[in-house]
C-alpha cells in the first residue's frame, strides 16, 4: 500500500461513518485507514472493530489518550506504514476518486518535475459539496506551488493535502505542556522551505464543518493554545515579505508574546526595527478589538 488515510477522532463515532462509506467506495484502494483515536468514550472502538471485520478496506485502529488533534497527527505520522500520508477528518468524506486523483498528482508532478524541483505531495480542494469549492476560489494556475505561496498569489480557503510521510516525521507538531493545538500551517511553513506541492485543481474531499470543530473555534484555540499561536505568528512574521500582511503577523506576534510570557526582543530572529513595527500595529489591532 502506497498511502495512509488518517483520521485522528474523538467521540465522533456518529460522524466517522460518512467517512468510512467514502473510503468503501474508492476506484483505487491502495491505501489504509488508520483511526488514531483520541480518547474517546461514545463506543468509537466498537463500531470500528465491525468494520475491520468487514474486512472491506484494511483499517488499523490506535487507542491513545487525549491529548489533541496535534499529538494524535504527530502519532500517526510516526506508526504509518506507507510512502505517502492524508489527513481525512471524522466530519470530512472522500470523493469516490480521490485516492487516485492524489496519487495520479503526485505520480505525475514528480516524473514531470523540472531539474532541481523537490516535489513533496500534493495540494487539492475541499468542497462543500462534489462540485463547490470551500471558499469558491480556484488555485492559481500553476501545476506546483509551496503552499503559502498559493495563499500569497490570492487563493483563500480549505485544502486536502498529502504529503510523503518521511517530510511529516521529519517536522512533528510540537508538543506544548498544557495546550492541544498548533495551528497546522506552522508545520506546512517548514514544509515549504524544502519541496513543492503539485497541485490538484479538483476537489477531493467534502467537508462538513461541525459546531464542536477546530474550524468553528478560533477564538478559543488562540486563548487556550497562546504559546502555540506564538511560534506560528513569529514564524509567519519571519517568512512574509514587507507589507500589509507582515506588519499583521508582527503585530499579532507581539500580542502573543506578552500573552504567553515570552521576551519580545531578547533572542528574537526578527530584528529591532521589525518588532517596533509590531508594537505600532499590535496596538492598534488590540484597540479595533480585532485580535
Amino acid at each position: 500500500m502506497r498511502l495512509t488515510v488518517f483520521t485522528p477522532t474523538f467521540n465522533r463515532k456518529e460522524l466517522l461513518r460518512r467517512a468510512y462509506h467514502s473510503l468503501t467506495e474508492q476506484t483505487v484502494k491502495d491505501f489504509e485507514w488508520l483511526i488514531v483515536d483520541d480518547g474517546s468514550t461514545d463506543g468509537t472502538d466498537e463500531e470500528v472493530r465491525k468494520w475491520i471485520d468487514e474486512a472491506l478496506i484494511p483499517i488499523r485502529y490506535y487507542y491513545r489518550s487525549n491529548g489533541g488533534k496535534m499529538r494524535a497527527h504527530n502519532t500517526g505520522v510516526f506508526i504509518a506504514r506507507t510512502e505517502l500520508f492524508v489527513c481525512l477528518d471524522s466530519d470530512d468524506r472522500f470523493t469516490e476518486s480521490a485516492v487516485e486523483d492524489l496519487l495520479g498528482a503526485y505520480d505525475s508532478a514528480k516524473s514531470t518535475a523540472a531539474p532541481g524541483t523537490v516535489v513533496g505531495g500534493v495540494v487539492a480542494h475541499k468542497g462543500n459539496t462534489d462540485e463547490n469549492i470551500f471558499g469558491g476560489v480556484d488555485f492559481p494556475d500553476v501545476s506546483v506551488s509551496t503552499l503559502y505561496g498559493l495563499y500569497r498569489a490570492g487563493f483563500s480557503g480549505e485544502t486536502t493535502l498529502m504529503y510523503e510521510t518521511q517530510l511529516l516525521r521529519r517536522f512533528p507538531f510540537p508538543e506544548i505542556e498544557g495546550e492541544k493545538y498548533v495551528p497546522e500551517d506552522y508545520i506546512y511553513d517548514k514544509i515549504d522551505g524544502i519541496c513543492v506541492l503539485a497541485v490538484l485543481h479538483k476537489i477531493v474531499t467534502v467537508c462538513e464543518i461541525v459546531k464542536s470543530g477546530y474550524t468553528d473555534s478560533a477564538k478559543k484555540l488562540k486563548r487556550e493554545n497562546v504559546n502555540a499561536f506564538y511560534l506560528f505568528y513569529e514564524q509567519r512574521a519571519f517568512i512574509t515579505p514587507w507589507g500589509l500582511l507582515k506588519f499583521k503577523y508582527l503585530g499579532r506576534y507581539v500580542i502573543y508574546a506578552y500573552r504567553s510570557s515570552r521576551p519580545v526582543f531578547s533572542g528574537s530572529r526578527l530584528g529591532v526595527f521589525p518588532i517596533l513595527c509590531g508594537y505600532v500595529y499590535g496596538g492598534f489591532l488590540l484597540l479595533t478589538h480585532r485580535e
